[in-house]
């Protein structure tokens, strides 16, 4: 019977080098194969991430509607506001705004306002508690009172004999607008009339008010006239007199003689008005040169000179002065510019995070009318993209007023999640 050939043994040795080697691979391969992922793992969670993407516009203002100034449609006027060049403009504290035209016209008692300032030339008081010279009243200056009453002027008693100091006769030829007085105490300073127009031509010329004619001291002739313009310096001259200033913001004054006396002004001390002078010829020529102190909201109050010329009535004056002043007060304003937590910026990342940037305080900028406001904007990189952390300012500017706010973060930044990380590895090792 025929068997199988018999097989040759393996050597043990070399068996054994087979397995070795072939166990060397399986290692190698589970290695390669786990390996691989794992690498992958740990590269997804470490691998850098782009910056947070920030987004920033200037948050928009709206300027206010440009503030009317309110100027009286009938005769003529001018005004003049010191103390607010920074904001009016640097003519403002010339000759702001006007209307009307510009010629001269007649100015009534205003006039008497120029008497006073040529008698202080000639005899200056030292200040608004000197008396000055006293003035004894003639017989002809007791005659003056007749010869005005029957003119229908203002008067004030003046006996015989009695006697003034110049401070009160000025008071007297101011405050009720006593027209024998005016005449009278110019007389006396400068010994006639011819004298004292002399002088006051002079005066007018020395002080460039040539727009300005005068031919007697009271205003009752309608050619005393003057120029908006010349009425503009001339209320600055008088109230830079600290006596006329005192005498024209006194609303009444009892003296013996003349008795009580009451301002021609009635105004004064309403809306700020601290003087000057009325004057008026009959309907249609009322007139008054004013000054005020009108609070605006500024570090001093704005000092407001202002001739109006040809009203129809004094009512109607009265009225356009307190409209204009009103509408100058309301002109100066609080402009809202930002809300607390107005947005002006986002923060966004790729795996779905975000957080605002916001304007940190409520913000307004004191300005008059429609000045324009200039925004600037200045940011800082986020270093934690936390809420609350500072990433700049803004800064408003709007004539001379300047107001600055912080921007932050409102929200945070959150990292992405292992799985977000695991299945975008196209935004992986992106970091700018």
């Amino acid at each position: 019977m025929f068997g199988a050939p018999p097989r040759r043994g393996v050597d043990p040795e070399v068996r054994r080098r087979r397995r070795r080697i072939g166990l060397i691979i399986t290692a190698v391969v589970l290695v390669v194969l786990l390996a691989v992922p794992g690498g992958y793992v740990w590269w997804a969670l470490t691998a850098p991430l782009s910056a947070p993407v920030v987004s920033i516009h200037e948050p928009p203002v709206t300027v206010p509607a440009a503030a009317p100034v309110a100027l009286p449609s009938t005769g003529a006027s001018a005004i003049a506001v010191a103390g607010g060049d920074e904001y009016l403009g640097a003519v403002a504290s010339g000759i702001w705004a006007t209307s009307g035209t510009g010629e001269p016209r007649s100015i009534a008692s205003i006039t008497k306002l120029i008497t006073a300032l040529v008698i202080l030339d000639r005899h200056p008081l030292a200040d608004t508690a000197d008396p000055g010279p006293t003035i004894t009243f003639s017989k002809a200056d007791h005659d003056l009172y007749d010869q005005y009453y029957v003119r229908g002027a203002t008067i004030a008693a003046m006996p015989t004999g009695s006697s003034m100091s110049l401070h009160d006769a000025l008071a007297t030829m101011l405050i009720p607008s006593a027209s024998n007085y005016a005449e009278a105490v110019s007389t006396w300073a400068f010994g006639s009339q011819w004298a004292f127009l002399g002088a006051t031509q002079r005066w007018l010329a020395a002080n460039g008010l040539t727009g300005t004619t005068i031919v007697e001291p009271t205003g009752l002739d309608a050619r005393n006239t003057s120029s908006p313009a010349d009425l503009i310096a001339l209320g600055k001259l008088a109230a830079a007199n600290p006596v006329i200033a005192s005498i024209a913001a006194t609303s009444t004054l009892t003296l013996a003689g003349p008795g009580r006396m009451v301002n021609t002004n009635g105004l004064l001390g309403t809306n700020g008005i601290t003087g000057l002078k009325t004057g008026n010829l009959g309907d249609g020529t009322y007139n008054l040169l004013f000054t005020a102190s009108v609070p605006v909201g500024t570090p001093q109050p704005l000092a407001v000179t202002r001739v109006m010329l040809g009203g129809l009535t004094r009512a109607n004056v009265d009225h356009d002065v307190m409209t204009l002043i009103n509408s100058i007060r309301a002109g100066f304003h609080e402009v809202p510019v930002a809300t607390r937590d107005q947005q002006v910026g986002t923060i966004t990342t790729p795996w779905g995070s975000s957080a605002q940037i916001v304007v940190a305080d409520y913000v307004t900028i004191f300005t008059w009318s429609d000045t324009p406001i200039v925004v600037e904007m200045t940011t800082t990189t986020p270093t934690t993209y936390t809420d609350g952390e500072a990433v700049g300012s803004i800064t408003w500017t709007a004539g001379p007023n300047t107001v600055t706010a912080p921007i932050e973060i409102e929200g945070a930044i959150v990292p992405p999640t292992d799985s977000w990380r695991l299945t975008h590895p196209e935004e992986l090792g992106r970091e700018q």
